[in-house]
């Protein structure tokens, strides 16, 4: 486990990355969680005193990683860029589980459950963490019934958001 305390930042005008809220991790820090990598992984810890698990470390070259923190992640630790973190981190092996819901649902749509197992496993995971993140429970089966009738359609997680903003 290491320990240390990093400053939010957020990025300006950055490509794909602008206005993300992140914190860095020092090269040092990152070796001490996994020797020798220079790929994304994932970590558990604390941020302050607000348990997390599974969350990436994004490499930014050099050895150096950053943590990026979502809306919920800031919201739960209730701090803005320019804060303070106090930060516990280790590596986090776990594996990912989907969500059961989801995948029952997709046992009784055999197309969708068949083009879904044909995704990358990351895309997979992409349709089961942004169901998992609904807030409340009908919006959670609300998000299920669209990730079925996409995957029924062949549809991958962005063409079923094009779809549902009307821009299919």
């Amino acid at each position: 486990m290491v320990k240390f305390t990093a400053t939010i930042h957020k990025f300006g005008n950055q490509g794909e990355k602008t206005g993300w809220t992140y914190f860095n991790v020092p090269a040092d820090l990152a070796q001490q969680l996994k020797p020798g990598n220079r790929k994304e992984f994932k970590v558990k810890g604390k941020l302050d005193t607000y348990p997390i698990k599974r969350v990436s470390l994004l490499p930014m070259g050099g050895g150096r990683f950053i943590l990026v923190l979502n809306a919920a992640l800031r919201k739960a630790i209730g701090k803005k860029h320019g804060a303070m973190v106090s930060v516990q981190l280790q590596a986090d092996n776990s594996p990912f589980i989907f969500n059961k819901d989801f995948i029952a649902c997709l046992d009784d749509e055999p197309a969708a459950k068949l083009f879904f197992q044909s995704l990358t496993g990351s895309h997979q995971r992409y349709f089961s963490k942004w169901i998992e993140d609904a807030k409340t429970e009908p919006t959670r089966v609300k998000r299920i019934t669209m990730a079925v009738n996409a995957l029924a359609k062949k549809w991958g997680y962005p063409e079923m958001l094009r779809a549902s903003q009307g821009k299919q």
